[in-house]
């Protein structure tokens, strides 16, 4: 079989028509899930969906993105799960570094500004990640804080994140901080409302974002401890 110059080069130059071509690779997933943290005078709330997805397809109806760590402290994750999982490893060794170095229960603020140290620290390939910590801080004050994924952290009283926080933001706005309500009483927010907006918010969230579905966890934070209960959503 003889080797035909001129109709190897015409294919290769059919080939080339559709112009340059580039393949890509990327090491972030988005596995969905959203986190919603409410803070009060002497409490904290926050809550998570179950949900973990990628992309149309369900890998579990049954994952918390909540993590307890001590003092109660809540750290609430959504973003990539690998990622998730290794920043809960790193952020689990270095709570236990803190308390063997000062002999001491690591405080919520505490470890807020320690997980913001561990994002920056990552800032060159950050943690796919969004992340709200909440708890209560040394004066018995409930305490939110929120971060993006290169660290910058900013304490609030409420806040939510994760695929359905373009959902939820506006209602906790609305609800929680009175927002585009003419003459709305200034009232502290009471742990029985900051739990019913949190449900109300994720019965909304779940029927408009697939990727927020099947239950949330909620943990209750007080300078007694933390009180889990769960609530079911839709499952489709």
């Amino acid at each position: 079989m003889l080797f035909n110059a001129s109709k190897s080069g015409q294919d290769f130059a059919e080939l080339g028509r559709g112009g340059p071509r580039q393949a890509g690779f990327s090491p972030y997933a988005d596995n969905g899930g959203s986190v919603v943290a409410i803070a009060g005078e002497n409490f904290a709330v926050i809550a998570s969906d179950t949900r973990l997805s990628s992309g149309f397809a369900i890998l579990s109806r049954e994952q918390t993105k909540l993590h307890r760590l001590p003092g109660n402290t809540i750290l609430g994750s959504t973003g990539c799960w690998c990622d998730i999982l290794t920043l809960r490893r790193v952020a689990d060794y270095r709570v236990k570094k803190y308390e063997f170095d000062h002999r001491t229960e690591i405080s919520t603020p505490a470890f807020a500004q320690m997980l913001s140290t561990l994002l920056y620290y990552k800032r060159f390939f950050p943690y796919y990640v969004s992340n709200i910590v909440a708890g209560i801080d040394t004066d018995g004050v409930g305490c939110v804080f929120s971060y993006d994924p290169v660290g910058h952290c900013e304490r609030e009283l409420y806040r939510a994140g994760g695929s359905a926080s373009a959902l939820l933001q506006p209602f906790l706005d609305n609800q929680i901080g009175g927002k585009n309500i003419e003459n709305a009483p200034v009232v502290p927010v009471t742990k029985e409302k900051a739990i019913a907006v949190i449900k109300d918010a994720f019965i909304s969230a779940s029927e408009r974002d697939i990727y927020t579905g099947d239950g949330i966890v909620i943990n209750v934070v007080t300078k007694d401890g933390v009180h889990e209960d769960a609530f079911s959503l839709r499952r489709d």
